[in-house]
């Protein structure tokens, strides 16, 4: 945390949105620490003490709040470094966590390609705390949330938090919090659903500005049928998962409470085994992470009108958006959504939902990976993309590419572009939506080509030369070209 104490104590008297979950407030008095904008009393300077992470807090024997609920405030984001090892590391843990996976300090070392003594020191540098204090805050965490606003037993909760047995569970958390999980249920949950009027539903918060018009407008404007929906505020979509070697199908409706800077998040009953993976595709496919005072003043360099809260559309499901990337290669936006329709319509899974528009899950890499090619291009999908297609869900399937924001880049990037078919815009997007790499650039693309002025309609097109113009213009928005390509497109296509 970069604020001194005089200045941390400013932000939390003014309950700034913009410190949530980058500053934390631990009160000697009560023993428990609370997030900037929680509406209790504000207590006396002298009996603060702030932390830049929730593992801090914990570390130093404070307990979370039960009214403002530090587990629902935003995490960490690639904004916040998008080069740091330790970062990364801190990522691939929440991943591990909110997947119900386990995760050794020598495996977690191995793949970030160092040894496990020099993560632990840069992570305990970068955090605060050890990793596996990080980890065990996580999973108490996940679990305290799973516990408050849902009607899990137990039992399910220790599991889906990455307990092996309820009584280890148990003795963790009366540990970490004085007070045990039962108890936490009873005390806690029934009034926080009277008051929010949505029982069952997950709450997740975010830090304002938020650019909600063009978050759901990008998704609107890609929806297919059948697979999701946007109704307002409301995100409804299907999902499907691989827990423990068997399919796992639902639905998730995502609602927006801008008063609140909060998604609340309500699933189908079938979801309750993966509910903190599903917690983890919600902030990776909203953006809910992102910080807005380190993203927007290089936004505000853009030749394009400026809007605050700029934000990342990601990823429901990672490999259903690299297939609906290579879609997108050299179409339209319409062209590509009309090929994903039809790949649904073909390949979909049904699913019985209590929305009408939402009636198949998007077919999965087994299932793409195993069909006739033959079936493929008679959706009118040319030879080279069934190819690519084929390729992509091969190497996922096999585990040689994984797309998730807790993916290595660099390798996940040299996968990608050694598939056929894969050039270097669409593995360049495909790191920026499924593995939400901050600065991604697909310099080739056209949109941005034409956003920028790059484009002389009167002239022949030379793309490498305005490729090479656009790519010197985008140096002064580093890291965050990524975000700067969202806002051109949505500057282009609700231009048109």
């Amino acid at each position: 945390m970069d604020l001194d104490p005089d200045a941390a104590y400013l932000a939390l008297k003014a309950r700034d949105a913009r410190f949530d979950g980058r500053l934390f407030v631990g009160v000697t008095s009560t023993g428990i620490y609370c997030r900037p904008v929680c509406r209790v009393r504000t207590p006396r300077r002298e009996n603060c003490r702030f932390f830049g992470s929730r593992a801090q807090a914990e570390a130093a024997a404070f307990r979370p709040c039960m009214k403002c609920r530090p587990e629902i405030a935003p995490g960490l984001s690639h904004t916040d470094s998008s080069r740091s090892l330790a970062h990364s590391a801190a990522q691939l843990i929440e991943h591990a966590v909110h997947g119900g996976q386990g995760l050794a300090l020598p495996a977690l070392a191995a793949r970030l390609g160092v040894t496990d003594r020099h993560l632990r020191r840069i992570f305990v540098a970068t955090h605060g705390v050890s990793p596996h204090d990080y980890l065990a805050t996580q999973r108490l965490l996940l679990a305290k949330q799973l516990l408050t606003d849902t009607s899990l037993p137990v039992t399910q909760v220790a599991l889906a938090s990455g307990f092996d047995s309820l009584r280890r569970f148990n003795a963790a958390f009366v540990e970490g919090y004085r007070f045990n999980p039962t108890q936490l249920r009873r005390e806690g949950a029934a009034g926080r659903a009277a008051a929010a009027g949505d029982e069952g539903a997950l709450h997740l918060a975010y830090r304002p500005p938020y650019d909600l018009d063009a978050v759901l407008g990008y998704f609107a404007r890609r929806q297919v049928q059948g697979v999701e929906q946007v109704d307002g505020l409301r995100l409804r979509r299907t999902l499907g998962w691989r827990h423990h070697g068997q399919p796992v199908l639902g639905w998730l409706e995502a609602r927006f409470e801008p008063s609140r800077h909060e998604v609340h998040v309500s699933t189908s009953p079938s979801l309750a085994p993966v509910l903190g993976a599903v917690l983890q595709r919600v902030r990776q496919a909203l953006d809910l992470d992102a910080d807005p005072g380190l993203v927007d003043p290089a936004m505000l360099l853009l030749p394009v009108p400026a809007r605050p809260g700029a934000r990342l559309p990601g990823a429901w499901d990672g490999f259903e958006t690299a297939v609906r990337v290579v879609l997108g290669q050299q179409v339209t936006v319409k062209a590509a959504r009309t090929l994903a329709q039809r790949l649904v319509d073909r390949f979909g899974m049904p699913l019985d939902t209590p929305f009408p528009a939402l009636t198949h899950v998007f077919p999965d890499a087994e299932t793409l990976a195993a069909a006739d090619p033959e079936h493929i291009g008679q959706l009118g999908i040319v030879r080279q993309r069934v190819k690519a297609l084929q390729a992509l869900a091969a190497a996922v399937v096999q585990g040689d590419i994984t797309l998730h924001r807790g993916a290595p880049l660099q390798p996940t990037l040299d996968g990608l572009r050694a598939l056929p078919g894969i050039g270097e815009w669409t593995a360049q997007v495909i790191a920026m939506r499924a593995l939400a790499w901050p600065d991604a650039w697909p310099a080739g693309d056209i949109g941005l080509m034409n956003a920028l002025g790059s484009c002389d309609p009167g002239a022949p097109r030379h793309l490498g030369r305005e490729a090479r113009h656009i790519t010197a213009l985008a140096e002064a928005w580093r890291p965050w070209r990524a975000y700067a390509v969202m806002r051109l497109w949505h500057y282009v296509e609700t231009s048109e």
